[in-house]
């Protein structure tokens, strides 16, 4: 059941919809599905190279267009050009996922501004310009029945230890998400989040718990459920909230979690097991991950 497709086929068919982040892992997951029900989607990151090599996959899997359009969302006028590209292309864009995003345990006080910063501008600054790029261009265009979804997680409202900078983000933009749920609805648009739990994927998982981290910290045991997601699961939930079955929910954050934040709240507070002689060693691990 849990690898099963909610909505009908034609679902999303009409719509066209940004995916950021959308090259690799969960982005990759939504954006199938988007595909599968009929969406036209433009996918990005700053990875061009990677997101020529995702689309065409997608497409060729599910007979959908895919648009890859290389852009940072840290930088507003990159969102821009990304934002202009995508209507050049299918003539409007009706959907933003907000979806790219950076993360790395540590201890707080071992991170330099530098490192706090990288996190805060991907996640809160990146959210922040392509929520603005879009909303104004609907804005202008006078275009109704709009969404923008944002990726956020439990640890958003509780906190969480070893995750400081994600955690600050990600409040920010929950914040977000049910401020212009409000003063936006006039335009149109609908905000909403979605806060996911464990959802493991290669890339961003090895690179959060290196070595045998995710042998022995077993996500699934934090879980009521006593499972880790599907991605198929998080794609049929964020499908539902882009299409117009939803058209009433509006300033909302739905966790998909299996209960785990209510069996214990902070992700990553378990970390704190974690003797100080071996935080130099996952360190080396992961500046070496990051640097392949």
């Amino acid at each position: 059941m849990t690898n099963q497709k909610m909505l009908r086929d034609d679902a999303l068919k009409g719509k066209t919809i940004v995916v950021t982040g959308g090259g690799s892992g969960l982005g990759k997951a939504m954006t199938r599905y988007f595909l599968e029900l009929g969406a036209q989607v433009a996918i990005t990151s700053r990875n061009f190279e990677k997101l020529e090599g995702t689309a065409a996959e997608l497409e060729s899997e599910t007979g959908g267009e895919c648009l890859p359009v290389q852009c940072d969302v840290r930088e507003n006028h990159q969102v821009e050009s990304m934002l202009k590209t995508v209507v050049e292309r299918f003539g409007k864009v009706d959907g933003l996922l907000n979806n790219a995003a950076g993360n790395f345990i540590s201890p707080t006080e071992r991170l330099s501004p530098r490192a706090f910063d990288v996190i805060i501008d991907i996640v809160l600054k990146g959210t922040k310009n392509c929520t603005l790029a879009f909303g104004k261009h609907w804005i202008e265009k006078q275009q109704k029945n709009t969404t923008v979804l944002n990726i956020v997680t439990t640890y958003a409202w509780t906190g969480s230890g070893y995750v400081v900078p994600s955690a600050a983000a990600k409040a920010g933009v929950l914040a977000m998400t049910r401020s212009l749920a409000v003063e936006w609805a006039k335009y149109g648009m609908r905000f909403n989040a979605i806060a996911p739990g464990p959802f493991p994927t290669k890339g961003a998982w090895d690179r959060l718990m290196p070595g045998n981290l995710q042998e022995k910290f077993d996500m699934s045991k934090k879980v009521p459920l006593q499972r880790v997601g599907e991605h198929q699961e998080l794609a049929n939930l964020a499908a539902y909230l882009m299409s117009d079955f939803s058209a009433y929910i509006n300033g909302e954050v739905v966790t998909i979690d299996g209960g785990e934040w209510l069996m214990g709240a902070g992700e990553f507070n378990m970390l704190s097991e974690i003797p100080e002689s071996l935080w130099d060693q996952l360190e080396a691990m992961i500046r070496e991950k990051k640097n392949k």
